[in-house]
């Protein structure tokens, strides 16, 4: 069975998503956040924290977790990925932790626990 997120899970995105569109509307910048810009800048975002990761194994990746320095640089990519998603979210007037619990059922429905445990094959694999 699955867990359902609680209120205060959906209302913490929301706070987030508040929080950010109140920066970014008093600073004028609704206007340049177009749904393709929106999707642009996450996948930029995105390929930074790729970008980091790039050539390392796991073993380094897990030590540079112990470098603060390097903490607060993930933390900082993972911040902007999350805010350009809330920003398309508010865009296109998707609700995130809506469309995620949806998505979480849908694939409980395509990846059965006591089929593809422990397997990483796509569902069209087996």
């Amino acid at each position: 069975m699955m867990r359902k997120a609680n209120s205060c899970d959906a209302d913490s995105l929301k706070l987030l998503a508040k929080l950010l569109t109140e920066f970014r509307d008093a600073r004028d910048w609704k206007q340049f956040h177009t749904q393709k810009d929106l999707v642009m800048a996450l996948a930029i975002e995105a390929a930074e924290l790729q970008e980091r990761m790039l050539w390392k194994s796991e073993g380094q990746l897990d030590e540079a977790l112990d470098d603060p320095e390097q903490r607060e640089y993930l933390a900082d990519e993972m911040a902007d990925v999350l805010g350009y998603l809330l920003l398309l979210a508010d865009r296109t007037g998707i609700d995130l932790g809506q469309a995620l619990r949806r998505k979480v059922e849908k694939n409980a429905v395509k990846y059965p626990v006591e089929r593809v445990k422990g397997d990483s094959r796509k569902y069209d694999q087996y």
